[in-house]
């Protein structure tokens, strides 16, 4: 929480006692430095987001360091995890034959998504590291070279600009007013919804659970509290649904990296 959603519990703000619901807002979104490390200022989404690196990468070493024949507990987890996104995602856009090779790029992508997003209801952290523009920027914008790379490495230079602005003889006059269009979708659009679409979410949801707390703690006091109770039961309602969000929206931001790729790997006509 920011300072001044903190500063409302700790001075006891409630309603009826003159003081102003303390509303989250974008100032739920800063954070000051924790400490500095070689020059570099980490705040509290920078942290969340080694952790992130370092649980996935624990757990899948942990999982398949040394895996077995007959797999253990942890092994047969993760292999479900990785023949979820295996099997679910990537063969279903690319095949099996094409799609192998991008598996494992998928599969740390998705988790890496999805435990970024789960910490937005740990506690402690309580805070989607999604939720930071600059996070699914950064993944979107890994996803965008790889489809860049893939798209004029499959088809060569002018075989990639037909595949990327969907240049076809048949269009006839519209063929300008197409390839203009289909050039801003994919190269500046398309990015940028990628990224957006799971900020979006995770910053709408945090806010959301963040209203609901505020407000029950707010709401504390007189006739006030028969409200607090229903804002209680929302937080808890609001935190279960983020939960499926959390992970549909991984699931969703790995779907599309897949069908970019594809795309990419199309024979154009």
């Amino acid at each position: 929480m920011s300072a001044n959603e903190m500063l409302a519990f700790e001075t006891n703000c409630h309603i009826f006692d003159g003081c102003g619901f303390p509303a989250p807002g974008l100032n739920s979104f800063l954070f000051e430095p924790l400490f500095t490390v070689g020059g570099i200022e980490f705040n509290k989404p920078m942290l969340l987001a080694v952790l992130t690196t370092v649980i996935v990468i624990g757990f899948f070493w942990a999982a398949f360091g040394r895996a077995k024949v007959v797999p253990g507990k942890l092994q047969m987890v993760g292999e479900a995890g990785y023949d979820f996104v295996r099997r679910g995602i990537v063969y279903d856009s690319l095949g099996k034959k094409e799609g192998e090779k991008y598996v494992p790029f998928m599969v740390s992508l998705f988790f890496f998504v999805w435990i970024m997003n789960l910490w937005s209801i740990i506690p402690v952290a309580q805070f989607p590291v999604t939720s930071i523009i600059a996070f699914p920027a950064a993944l979107a914008l890994i996803v965008y070279v790889l489809w860049m790379f893939l798209t004029f490495k499959k088809h060569g230079f002018v075989g990639g600009l037909k595949n990327i602005t969907g240049y076809d003889k048949s269009l006839g006059p519209i063929l300008p007013l197409a390839v203009t269009l289909e050039f801003f979708s994919n190269v500046i659009i398309r990015p940028f919804t990628h990224a957006v679409r799971l900020f979006a979410n995770m910053f709408a949801g945090h806010l959301l659970i963040l209203m609901f707390t505020i407000a029950s703690w707010y709401l504390l006091n007189g006739i006030g509290i028969a409200y607090a109770g229903v804002s209680f039961v929302m937080t808890i309602v609001m935190t279960a649904f983020e939960l499926f969000i959390q992970a549909v929206q991984a699931y969703v931001f790995v779907l599309l990296a897949t069908n970019y790729v594809q795309g990419a790997l199309a024979e154009h006509h």
